[in-house]
């Protein structure tokens, strides 16, 4: 789900730049200097969200070390199991006995000691860089119509097509993720994008 958020809001940002050229009055010069403003502003967009995906990570790594330290440091298992089952889900939590919390609590006690505090790994890093390439690399593809060609016109409808399949792909993937029925959620990723979009040109985005 985080990584599709992050390609919709890199093609709602370009959308924003793309929508707003005038393919009678724009000449080359015009379309090259909105392609580096969109692009840019995608690139520094995709560094953020890395900074957020390692902030995310540390606090994931800073939660399961706490948490193990409640589940082992607690004065009785029962404080112990009520800190397991507050770090489970709440659904999976209610489904739990007493006698599962009490296993858990105990494989808990059997692991190594946990560090005194979360640190990035190399696979956390690894990860930063691909959500910064998803985010730039995602919209692209909208960018490239009017890399190939000098009709502003065409460029631009091509480019919008791009963006409605891949507003649309979002949507399906999220519906199929999240139990809904996915060609009803694509056509509605497209719709509420499209809204978006108008929104940021009307507020100057």
């Amino acid at each position: 789900m985080d990584r599709i958020s992050e390609v919709l809001f890199g093609l709602i940002m370009v959308l924003t730049c793309t929508s707003t050229i005038s393919v009678v009055t724009a000449d080359r010069i015009q379309i090259r200097t909105m392609l580096i403003g969109a692009l840019g502003c995608n690139l520094a967009w995709g560094i953020i969200d890395a900074g957020m995906y390692l902030m995310a990570r540390l606090h994931e790594q800073g939660r399961n070390i706490l948490m193990l330290r409640a589940a082992r440091e607690a004065s009785a298992p029962e404080a112990a199991q009520a800190a397991i089952a507050g770090a489970l889900p709440p659904l999976l939590a209610s489904v739990l006995t007493q006698e599962q919390l009490e296993l858990m609590r105990q494989k808990l006690r059997q692991l190594p000691e946990p560090p005194m505090r979360p640190s990035l790994t190399k696979k956390d890093w690894v990860g930063a860089v691909a959500v910064c390439l998803l985010v730039f690399l995602s919209t692209l593809p909208v960018a490239i119509p009017f890399m190939l060609t000098n009709d502003a016109r065409l460029a631009l409808r091509v480019s919008n097509a791009i963006a409605i399949v891949m507003l649309f792909l979002c949507g399906y993937l999220f519906g199929r993720h999240a139990g809904l029925r996915p060609w009803l959620s694509g056509l509605s990723s497209v719709a509420i994008g499209s809204v978006l979009v108008l929104v940021a040109i009307a507020l100057g985005g």
